[in-house]
């Protein structure tokens, strides 16, 4: 199964469709937040910061870092606010960063910067997308996320989308990129405009994994925009995901319910070994404290 290496200066994380489920943490990211957006356009990474060591704590293994925002011209202003944002976050942690931006200029100034082994996010199946970031990848020897959609958009026919993704890796092995390198992501629609949704993503995952020996993410909360009860059903869709063969999800691990469905996936999927991860998240002591403190007490007590 293919095993995709991502490295801080520190640190290394394996994105394996046979270990573990791995956390994108997206939290640092201005999409929706007004509060980020204003102060990333001030030159402020007080949120950055913040977030980075909210995630880092709350069990993510991988940061992506995405500054875009809407108001002003990217291609101006975004390479370097993503280059002092990716420096500012590995001040603050030393976890593998996921370097994420649509604009090729910004995706270079943050790769001059990243220390060890970053994730890219991402190329399309765009000629001009393949054509600015697989250079990019290959000369920085750095894996890189697949998004599968063209210069037709996103296709609702999940065949379409694999052949997106088809193309994708062979013009990275073209650049000498392997298909190890790749992560997938075969677009996650809302289960409310598309009721077969969920399965259309279950067999791309199966797929990508088995045809094109790649990983695979996703945008998880994706699922369920626009539905009532998002958390639980974004939180069902990664453990469902993770059992067809998903390696990984660009979520927030700051929610309890989407980290519940990661350490229970791990567990019933086999990759918690002995059930150590499951059980050193939810298992509480009794109140008296563990049975090696009351032992200890009750030793205490006959030597008085």
């Amino acid at each position: 199964m293919p095993r995709t290496i991502v490295a801080s200066a520190t640190r290394e994380h394996v994105i394996d469709t046979d270990g573990p489920f791995t956390i994108i943490g997206e939290r640092i990211n201005p999409t929706n937040r007004k509060k980020f957006a204003a102060e990333l356009e001030q030159g402020v990474f007080d949120t950055v910061r913040a977030d980075a060591i909210a995630q880092e704590a709350a069990g993510a293994h991988i940061l992506d870092v995405n500054v875009g925002i809407a108001a002003v011209d990217p291609n101006e202003t975004e390479p370097p606010l993503l280059k002092q944002a990716v420096e500012v976050v590995q001040e603050v942690s030393q976890l593998p960063l996921c370097i994420d931006s649509s604009v090729s200029a910004a995706l270079a100034a943050g790769l001059e910067v990243a220390q060890g082994r970053p994730l890219v996010n991402s190329v399309t199946g765009e000629e001009e997308k393949l054509e600015s970031v697989l250079p990019l990848v290959k000369k920085h020897d750095v894996p890189v996320v697949a998004i599968c959609n063209d210069e037709s958009g996103i296709s609702e026919d999940p065949e379409v989308r694999f052949q997106v993704a088809k193309k994708i890796v062979e013009r990275a092995a073209d650049h000498g990129i392997p298909a190890h390198d790749i992560v997938v992501d075969p677009l996650v629609m809302p289960i409310g405009a598309i009721n077969q949704a969920g399965r259309q993503v279950f067999e791309l995952v199966r797929r990508i994994r088995d045809e094109l020996g790649c990983n695979t993410t996703c945008g998880a909360s994706n699922i369920a925009f626009g539905m009532p009860n998002r958390r639980v059903l974004t939180a069902h869709f990664i453990a469902m995901s993770a059992s067809h063969g998903m390696s990984s999800a660009i979520m927030s691990p700051l929610h309890e319910e989407d980290m519940a469905a990661v350490f229970a996936a791990n567990l019933l999927n086999g990759v918690d070994p002995d059930s150590r991860g499951w059980t050193g998240r939810y298992r509480q002591a009794p109140a008296g404290g563990d049975g090696d403190d009351r032992r200890a007490r009750r030793r205490r007590r006959r030597r008085g």
